[in-house]
Order: structure tokens, then sequence, then C-alpha cells
């Protein structure tokens, strides 16, 4: 997959489909894992973390339209990448059909506090 093919497939699923669309177009790396898993297991798993960072205070951008979306999609098997904007500054994940032909959803935005190990570009 080629940034320009995966920057398309960024659209409005949810509200950090836009920012991690800028990351892309800036230079900023990805990698889309191999795995997958279906998508109601990774809707438990974000929809703690929701949780947690709504008692802590934070937001990350499209993570409750992500739940939401990862929930609806049941049993449907998803692939997982990730976006660093160049300076590292932001991270967004992002959930892909089985045959990384589209984004399902996506949620990310800036880091908290610890620095992060480059994520390496595929191209």
């Amino acid at each position: 997959m080629t940034r320009e093919d995966l920057a398309d497939m960024l659209g409005e699923q949810t509200a950090a489909c836009g920012p991690a669309r800028d990351a892309l177009i800036a230079g900023g790396a990805f990698v889309i894992w191999d795995g997958l898993l279906p998508a109601n297991r990774h809707a438990g798993t974000y929809g703690i973390r929701l949780r947690h960072t709504l008692r802590r205070g934070h937001t990350v951008e499209g993570l409750a339209a992500t739940v939401d979306i990862l929930g609806a999609a049941g049993e449907e098997l998803l692939r997982v990448g990730c976006i660093d904007t160049v300076d590292k500054s932001s991270v967004f994940t992002i959930f892909l059909n089985a045959a990384a032909t589209a984004v399902v959803a996506c949620a990310g935005g800036p880091r908290s506090g610890t620095p992060h190990t480059p994520v390496e570009d595929p191209e």
C-alpha cells in the first residue's frame, strides 16, 4: 500500500481521519500490520481505553466514534495500522477492512507524555 492509497482511504469516517491524512501527506511514517481480528474484539479494547481517557479528563479525537463503528462491525475481520506525524508529536490508530482496501475507523491525536519509538514506513 502506498502513502497516497492510504491518504485516499481516509475520508470522514471519524474526526481523526482528516488529521491522520494530513500527517501522511506531510510525510509521516505509517505501518499496516498483517494480523486480522474481529472488530468487536477491538471495540472491547478501545472501549476500555475510551472510559480510561474520559476518567482522566483526556480526549482522543475520533475514539468514541471508532468504538461505535467497531462495535457495529461485529465479527468483521479488520487490520490495524498506525500513522505518526513527522515530528512524532501525534499518532493515529487506523482500522482497515481485511483486504486493506478501505479504512473503517481512525482515532488519535497528540501523544501523551512518553517518547515513542518511530514506526517504519513500509515504502
